[in-house]
């Protein structure tokens, strides 16, 4: 990148924060317990919580807002909405929520069951959630170059097929009611699982009978890492490795 570097946008709008100081930073931590999720936002200058809902919005977001469409049945945002998503996935069916989260909850209560094995690529804090509030385990899957910040490796989202088929050699398949494949890896440090790996993944979930599920709140960000790393994608578009990777691929 050559400097000087601006941004390619333009801010149509700024929120005023507060700066504060170190002594007053350890005592509002002190007072939350160490927990940050006690702290009010107003203590906040730079939040590293989360990434839900926290950015800014562009021209167009704002845009799709005022022209809305929330009729109670038969909304044309609706049929946009449904549009996108055939146009994305292919699938003639979907159930929209409004968060990853409330979309876990309605999942697993239907799926997940006492007693229940849960194996998949280091499930995300509310995924795990979700899954053991049902008194149910999880099992993490993926490689171990993932743990080790002194190793590099283009795919530390990847999981390891040993540890996924002693799972299902170690259980009886009825208490597995699925494999739940995270892209990209948020937990492990947001890292990219590879399309290889999902195809072996998904053709040994097939050998044993049991179903694979992607939690894919970051497939477009998964896909450019894949071209960016993966040899044979690197003159793909993003769309074109999408639908490769995870959708017409798995249903092979």
């Amino acid at each position: 990148m050559e400097l000087p570097y601006a941004e390619p946008y333009k801010i149509k709008m700024v929120e005023q924060i507060k700066r504060s100081t170190k002594e007053q930073r350890l005592e509002w931590i002190k007072s939350a317990d160490y927990n940050l999720f006690n702290l009010s936002s107003d203590k906040v200058f730079v939040d590293l919580l989360t990434d839900s809902g926290t950015g800014a919005m562009s021209d167009q977001q704002w845009a799709e807002m005022m022209i809305g469409d929330e009729s109670y049945a038969g909304s044309s945002s609706f049929e946009k909405l449904k549009k996108t998503v055939k146009k994305i996935t292919g699938f003639k069916y979907f159930l929209p929520t409004h968060q990853g989260r409330a979309a876990e909850n309605v999942l697993f209560s239907a799926m997940v069951k006492e007693g229940d094995i849960v194996p998949g690529n280091s499930h995300f804090d509310t995924t795990k959630g979700h899954i053991e509030f049902r008194k149910a385990t999880t099992v993490d899957c993926t490689i171990d170059e993932a743990f080790d910040t002194s190793v590099i490796h283009p795919f530390k989202g990847n999981v390891d097929l040993k540890k996924l088929e002693n799972v299902f050699k170690s259980h009886p398949k009825e208490k597995i009611p699925f494999v739940i494949l995270t892209i990209t890896c948020n937990s492990a440090g947001g890292q990219p699982v590879s399309v290889q790996n999902t195809k072996e993944v998904s053709l040994l979930c097939k050998q044993y009978g049991i179903p694979l599920y992607f939690d894919a709140a970051r497939f477009a960000e998964n896909a450019y890492f894949i071209k960016k790393r993966e040899p044979g994608f690197e003159h793909k578009t993003i769309k074109e490795i999408l639908l490769k990777k995870f959708f017409l691929m798995v249903m092979e």
